[in-house]
């Protein structure tokens, strides 16, 4: 079983590669094939199918099959847990204002 310190670096690592990143980017404006991404990468169908793993592990994308087709989108929940994690990880406990430098 794997901790939460484990899964939230899982989380992240989405976030840790410019390819995934552009495809983060492409996926802005909606489900996308993953033919269409292969045609706007300069990736190979494997590092593809590596890299949306990784954004499907993560929980920031969801794909669906249709055929032999496999169709992606950005997770909206997941979108969503990802954030309230940077919050709760990034969130101090200093109850001074912003000039505080502690």
């Amino acid at each position: 079983m794997k901790n939460k310190y484990t899964k939230t670096a899982e989380m992240f690592k989405a976030f840790c590669d410019e390819n995934r990143i552009r495809i983060l980017e492409i996926l802005q404006s909606g489900e996308k094939c993953g033919c269409k991404l292969l045609e706007e990468l300069n990736v190979s169908q494997p590092t593809l199918s590596h890299h949306m793993k990784i954004l499907c592990d993560a929980g920031i994308v969801e794909n669906r099959k249709e055929g032999k087709w496999t169709h992606y989108r950005i997770s909206n929940s997941g979108r969503i847990k990802i954030l309230n994690t940077l919050e709760g990880i990034t969130k101090t406990s200093c109850e001074c204002d912003d000039t505080c430098q502690r």
